[in-house]
């Protein structure tokens, strides 16, 4: 059977009465004939949907084509093609109801040519190579480890819809319990608390993890969600781009040449539809596509007699006594449930702590209980105590823009895991002449 008449059939059974006549009438006009093999067609077809599947159009038609019966029609051609209505069947987690592409547009105070060029079904600016033409901007900064990360900043208009697609959509929709960050309630604290004071601590990461999850993927989630096919396609089209070649060829390779197979990776990955870095929608929509991972990578744990954590691209695992002599093992099995779940970890940023030594998650030292190094604490209280003797135009060595904003921002995060050390330094700053 061809693609356009099963589509077309697909279509034209959805729009009318979902019985065997109704489906055979239906049929008739598509084809403005009673073929032979339609009456076999349509019930192979009402037995493997007993119910209409009014939000799986593409499923449908897929399935259609694949029946015994479909192999008479190889010459047959549409004489009409209906428009198909989509719905919401399910919708678990009460979601703002999308039936189809009209209700997408007006949620989000789009037009139809608006919503089509945003969502970009046809890559049209995924393949542009003229930037005005494309919807992100691209930058790259070197990380701390030497590696290159491309930043994906979505335009004004597309950062406003993916704003609203965050707040009133992804948000509500909860990832597993063992994500800890871009969620109400997460924080770093609440990543590395379980792991305080225990025997060995495991300190993994995710390579490129954004980048590492597929549109296919995010358009699971949405399907997941209950929207229907064409609406789940528009919505993943929003939250995801491709890295246009002229901008990956203007990203430099890192100085390290143990780096080179990872960020040959990374260019892969970003040559494919993927969650951009960058895009407010990318960390809640990352923590959904996880979701498989974390309670695989939580039984793991269990069945170790440890714990698990995560935020966004760091994993964390804990246990008590007898979890030193068979840490290999583990980050073995933890590496094949990455892999299966199409991720990758970087071996190079695997670390196991025992107790005897310092143990950090997040920048929190997790050995007695979550709080900020020691001698983090004392750097910034000789920062405070130089910017009250000698002026704070004398310690902004790196010409760190606001300043003080800067250093209260670092009090803050010391006295949210120690407020009484995070009292006497905002003690210490409130004494500083700031126009000095």
């Amino acid at each position: 059977m061809r693609s356009d008449l099963a589509r077309a059939l697909a279509a034209a059974f959805l729009a009318g009465e979902w019985t065997q006549p109704g489906l055979v009438a239906s049929g008739t006009t598509v084809l403005g004939r009673r073929a032979r093999w339609l009456p076999p067609l349509v019930r192979q077809t009402l037995a493997l949907y007993p119910r209409a599947p009014v939000d799986r159009p593409r499923e449908l038609a897929a399935n259609l084509a694949s029946r015994p019966a479909a192999a008479k029609a190889l010459r047959a051609v549409p004489l009409v093609r209906p428009v198909v209505a989509t719905q919401m069947l399910t919708n678990r987690w009460r979601l703002p109801v999308l039936d189809d592409l009209a209700d997408v547009a007006s949620f989000l105070h789009l037009s139809a040519s608006d919503l089509d060029w945003f969502a970009d079904p046809r890559h049209l600016a995924r393949s542009a190579s003229d930037v005005p033409l494309q919807h992100y901007r691209v930058s790259h900064r070197v990380a701390s480890s030497g590696a290159i990360r491309v930043l994906e900043a979505p335009k004004p208009r597309l950062k406003a819809v993916q704003r609203r697609l965050l707040h009133e959509l992804a948000a509500l929709i909860p990832p597993h319990d063992a994500a800890r960050g871009f969620r109400p309630g997460g924080s770093v604290r609440s990543y590395a608390a379980p792991h305080a004071d225990r025997s060995v601590v495991l300190r993994l990461d995710l390579e490129a993890f954004f980048a590492s999850v597929t549109v296919s993927r995010v358009y699971g989630i949405w399907r997941t969600a209950g929207y229907p096919e064409p609406v789940a396609h528009c919505l993943a089209g929003l939250v995801t781009s491709v890295l246009p070649l002229s901008a990956w060829r203007a990203v430099p390779t890192p100085a390290d040449d143990g780096m080179l197979d990872a960020h040959w990776r990374l260019g892969r990955r970003l040559a494919a539809p993927h969650l951009p870095q960058g895009a407010p929608t990318s960390p809640a929509m990352a923590n959904l596509a996880a979701f498989r991972l974390d309670v695989r990578l939580t039984a793991l744990a269990r069945s170790w007699g440890g714990r698990y954590t995560r935020y966004a691209d760091d994993l964390a695992f804990s246990g008590e006594r007898g979890w030193g002599t068979g840490t290999s093992r583990l980050i073995d099995a933890i590496g094949s449930i990455v892999a299966d779940e199409g991720f990758r970890l970087n071996a190079r940023k695997t670390g196991v702590m025992p107790r005897a030594g310092r143990q950090t998650l997040g920048g929190l030292v997790v050995n007695e209980r979550p709080k900020v190094a020691r001698h983090q604490v004392d750097l910034l209280r000789a920062i405070l105590h130089n910017c009250h003797r000698h002026g704070p135009s004398t310690q902004n060595h790196d010409d760190v823009p606001a300043f003080e904003e800067h250093l209260r921002g670092r009090i803050a995060w010391v006295a949210q895991h120690d407020p009484v050390r995070g009292r006497r330094l905002q003690a210490v700053h409130d004494t500083i002449d700031w126009s000095r």
